[in-house]
């Protein structure tokens, strides 16, 4: 890799609010948490967009030579019915309504979450530790921070003392908000009396009787609170501080912003360099949801059974609208988007596709145009000029698109393809298919075979037309249209390409 391009990497953090070079704590490592799926309910399109574009950060990490350590936690225990630390867990609320064990379960969506994350493209995280196989972590961190004066227990719950910490550091800065609003702000709601503040939250709650999910600690039976499970498995497997931690920009306020105020009260410390956010996703311009009728499954888009959809939308189509978006911006999802993504999608292809037959016409080149060779140098690192705005997918493909009409140009004949130098097409070879492969994660969706069916069919349609057989020649056109294929007519050769 380039250490140039390297080196220009910028990332916008969200507590400070500003766009930095990207400087990891190890020169050749970086530790990246992001918060994975709560496991109580299928996984929705706002889930995929983000755990996608976190997929994108890690493969490009990788692209640029970094060893990443990517830590994606399963929530299986603790998310309670309400954001104010009670009620019942939403596992456990399910499993008795439908006389499970709550492990069936978290086995039950978790499969459906990684089958999911697997139909996207989305790489594996390097480590996927569960809330339920970390319990020891999380009573050690609120011992600690009892011990520290930052927490407090009552009739066997552990509570983190907001107002304490907030004396010692600033408590709301991720989120932008002022304790004395947040304060003013908070009611009192029925079995919260324990706690000193309205503001604080659980960092370990005691198991009333018929809470199914429950283990020993220094408090009696209990289980852990929400925030805390991140704030102890980051720390186990990424250190006391590391380089990004991310998750929907819905995670900001309460439970990153609690996760800053537990790990830097037990190690004095800043957590994380940078915190990065996703924005939401919204449908036909609305906010997703049950109540609005507009919640989307993935399955659903993928099979085109919902109202809203006009058809079925592939994987790697719904891969691709999502990354046509900037992971900070709001990304509305629409039949328009969807047929326009479907049809960029298809355009990268053909590309590709063109791309592999040059390789077999491009020859040593004696004299080339340097104006046309310099201009093609400067597409491909427009593209990774985007990548390194902030993992900018939007701005990287559209120069991207920018290439594809010069990749055209050299396929059609109106570009001479020896105009270029080698290494120049070597480098354009290898870099589209770097970022189309390896760092935005498509891959080409067709059965093994197609290609050796589709080329026996441009066979007959080229012995159709050179006999002049006009009503096979539109028969032939009309069946590939159906299949979402088109033949391209040149003054030379006759090919196909996917229809856009």
């Amino acid at each position: 890799m380039d250490e140039r391009i390297k080196s220009q990497l910028k990332i916008y953090d969200s507590l400070t609010r500003e766009k930095k070079v990207f400087e990891p704590l190890n020169e050749s490592f970086v530790g990246m948490y992001v918060c994975g799926p709560t496991v109580y309910n299928h996984v929705h399109l706002g889930n995929c967009r983000t755990f996608t574009s976190f997929d994108v950060i890690f493969r490009y990490l990788k692209f640029l030579g970094y060893t990443v350590r990517y830590v994606r936690n399963i929530t299986d225990v603790g998310h309670l019915v309400n954001d104010a630390d009670e009620g019942e867990d939403k596992i456990a609320k399910e499993a008795k309504a439908n006389d499970l064990e709550p492990m069936e379960v978290v086995q039950k969506y978790t499969s459906g979450f990684h089958q999911i994350m697997r139909e996207l493209n989305n790489l594996s995280p390097s480590i996927e530790p569960t809330a339920t196989g970390h319990i020891i972590e999380q009573i050690e961190m609120a011992k600690a921070l009892l011990e520290k004066g930052l927490a407090y227990e009552v009739n066997g719950s552990v509570y983190f003392d907001v107002e304490k910490y907030h004396e010692q550091k600033h408590y709301g800065r991720l989120s932008g908000r002022k304790i004395e609003e947040l304060a003013t702000g908070q009611r009192e709601i029925e079995g919260t009396k324990d706690k000193k503040s309205p503001l604080d939250f659980a960092l370990w709650k005691k198991a009333i009787k018929g809470h199914i999910m429950r283990w020993p600690s220094p408090w009696g039976e209990g289980f852990p609170g929400w925030h805390i499970e991140c704030s102890a498995m980051g720390k186990k497997y990424l250190g006391e501080v590391f380089d990004i931690h991310g998750g929907g920009m819905d995670l900001k306020f309460p439970h990153h912003e609690c996760e800053i105020a537990q790990a830097s009260g037990v190690t004095g410390q800043d957590p994380v360099q940078y915190w990065m956010h996703t924005n939401m996703l919204t449908v036909n311009g609305q906010r997703m949801g049950k109540s609005v009728g507009n919640a989307i499954l993935p399955q659903e888009l993928f099979k085109g059974d919902h109202e809203l959809l006009d058809k079925a939308y592939s994987p790697m189509v719904l891969r691709f609208a999502m990354l046509q978006t900037h992971y900070r911006s709001t990304m509305d999802l629409s039949n328009d988007a969807l047929r326009a993504a479907e049809k960029g999608y298809k355009r990268l292809i053909n590309a590709l596709n063109a791309l592999e037959k040059l390789t077999t016409l491009k020859s040593d080149t004696q004299e080339i145009d340097n104006k046309l060779d310099e201009e093609i140098n400067k597409l491909v690192d427009t593209i990774f000029h985007g990548l390194n705005d902030d993992f900018n997918t939007a701005r990287a493909i559209a120069s991207l698109f920018n290439l594809v009409k010069k990749i055209n140009g050299f396929y059609t004949g109106q570009l001479n393809l020896q105009d270029i130098s080698n290494q120049t097409f070597n480098r354009t070879y290898k870099a589209f298919k770097a970022v189309f492969f390896d760092i935005l994660g498509l891959k080409v969706e067709a059965p093994a075979d197609a290609e050796k069916l589709i080329e026996n069919f441009v066979n007959e349609y080229k012995k159709a037309k050179s006999i002049r057989d006009f009503e096979a020649v539109d028969r032939m056109r009309e069946y590939f249209k159906e299949n979402g294929l088109a033949f391209r007519d040149m003054k030379e050769k006759i090919d196909w390409v996917l229809e856009e």
